[in-house]
């Protein structure tokens, strides 16, 4: 496969997931928005008294959770922009030799951004729209809703959209900032990530991402603090949340490689696995975009199935009545099982990118993969080896996930109910339900994201891979 065939590849398949993840985040934001405005149509009809009140906290509510997806698909986004200009260095070199701008380069990402952000954005509404409509009236039909005069279609939805757009295209001019960084003199290398000792060398992001760090879990340990007093102590722990989660994302190219590299020792001795873990240390920033993403999502259904789970515990040690108790488990229940299907929506957004961050590596690593079958590995070992960079990126995200997830959840039901309860500090009550089904999705995940890209390294002849420039 020629060099100029591989980056077209890479592009139209970062490309395409770029438009997947903003259709998800649109198609999310609008049908959130749409349920939103149902149940505000059967509150009305209800006569209950009050009902902008209502109406405010759904929405608020809704707000809410497209902000998540919104900001998850942004760094999804971003990182997917940031390993198509890996794979695309000496290109770019060669258009800076030949007198083009490394500024002029850039402005053709984040243009691209735009259009991929628009398309994406728009498919999702539509989309989302129409599997609204079909929902609500396969549930007035079964008699499950009552048969109002539902408005679907409102100015409201036009903020997702416009949202999902920005932020597709200011998450391409970020990721596109390594075009600044591409000499002339790279047209006559071969485009591949910054090595471990290039990324150790960037002090200003590190000193960055530790301060947020610092600053967030110190605001975190206030919020706890004056949540025993004062439900005002939320305000304190969602700011050093922000904060402390803002550094790891920052951080994360120093921080996942170590812990990717734990996960695949896991794996065992052979050489497919030596290799794969090897990947993880070889080219951190690329190990990092690839599972920072999936971090985010099992951290942020982890924190709220953990503080549900916590206020339980902390409202049932200060309540002698059973059936009080009950209801609390009940209604507790309840409440995270919706929230884990809205959170899980980004969750899925995250394992696109984590799918498709494995593929662009597999496009760039052609020449790579070529060497090692002509050095005798067999299809089959070259398919273990992608097989275990994808369980070690996958166990490791979880891993991690769940221990930032277990922490915040549990800072954030201290801070917001420590107050209410009065009992003093409550160890977080972990539903390990959770835990065994993010370790059953997280093998399903991994071996789905090797499929395709699989097939692509072993298609390859080792000839025809070693010639490629």
């Amino acid at each position: 496969m020629s060099a100029a065939t591989r980056t077209r590849r890479n592009d139209h398949a970062g490309r395409g997931a770029s438009v997947l993840v903003a259709g998800l985040a649109s198609a999310f934001g609008v049908v959130l928005l749409q349920v939103t405005s149902m149940i505000g149509t059967i509150v009305s009809a209800s006569g209950m008294t009050d009902v902008g009140a209502v109406r405010t906290a759904l929405d608020l509510v809704a707000f809410l959770f497209i902000a998540i997806a919104v900001y998850v698909s942004a760094i999804v986004t971003t990182n997917t922009v940031a390993t198509i200009i890996a794979g695309r260095t000496r290109t770019i070199a060669l258009m800076r030799l030949i007198g083009s701008s490394a500024r002029a380069q850039r402005r053709v990402v984040a243009t691209d951004g735009l259009t991929v952000g628009a398309i994406g954005a728009v498919a999702g509404a539509l989309i989302g729209t129409l599997l609204s409509f079909a929902g609500l009236r396969m549930l007035v039909a079964t008699g499950v809703l009552p048969d109002l005069d539902y408005t679907l279609i409102e100015p409201l939805l036009a903020l997702p959209v416009a949202v999902v757009v920005l932020s597709t295209w200011a998450a391409a001019w970020v990721g596109s900032r390594r075009v600044l960084g591409v000499s002339p003199m790279q047209a006559v290398g071969a485009a591949e990530e910054r090595s471990r000792e290039d990324t150790v060398r960037r002090p200003a992001r590190t000193v960055i991402a530790v301060l947020l760090m610092g600053a967030g879990i110190l605001l975190l340990a206030g919020g706890v603090v004056v949540g025993q007093v004062a439900p005002e102590g939320v305000l304190l722990g969602l700011l050093g949340g922000i904060l402390s989660f803002s550094g790891l994302v920052l951080g994360s190219h120093l921080i996942m490689p170590p812990i990717l590299a734990l996960a695949g020792r896991v794996l065992g001795g052979s050489a497919p696995a030596r290799l794969a873990a090897a990947n993880a240390q070889r080219h951190p920033e690329r190990s990092a975009r690839a599972t920072i993403g999936l971090v985010i999502g099992v951290t942020l259904i982890t924190m709220f199935a953990v503080a549900g789970s916590t206020f339980e515990v902390m409202m049932q040690r200060t309540m002698e009545d059973p059936v009080l108790q009950a209801a609390i488990s009940e209604t507790v229940a309840t409440s995270l099982a919706v929230i884990s299907v809205l959170v899980g929506f980004s969750a899925l957004i995250a394992a696109v990118g984590m799918v498709n961050n494995l593929a662009q590596s597999v496009l760039q690593r052609s020449r790579e993969i070529g060497l090692l079958r002509a050095l005798g590995f067999t299809a089959t070992q070259v398919r273990w080896m992608i097989l275990a960079e994808s369980l070690q990126m996958a166990a490791a995200a979880v891993a991690f996930g769940l221990v930032l997830g277990v922490f915040y959840g549990w800072a954030a039901a201290q801070s917001l109910f420590g107050a209410v309860t009065m009992g003093g500090l409550t160890a977080p009550a972990v539903p390990w339900l959770l835990v065994v089904g993010c370790v059953v999705g997280t093998v399903l995940l991994a071996v789905a994201a090797t499929l395709v890209p699989a097939r692509r390294a072993v298609s390859v002849a080792p000839v025809t891979a070693l010639a490629a420039a």
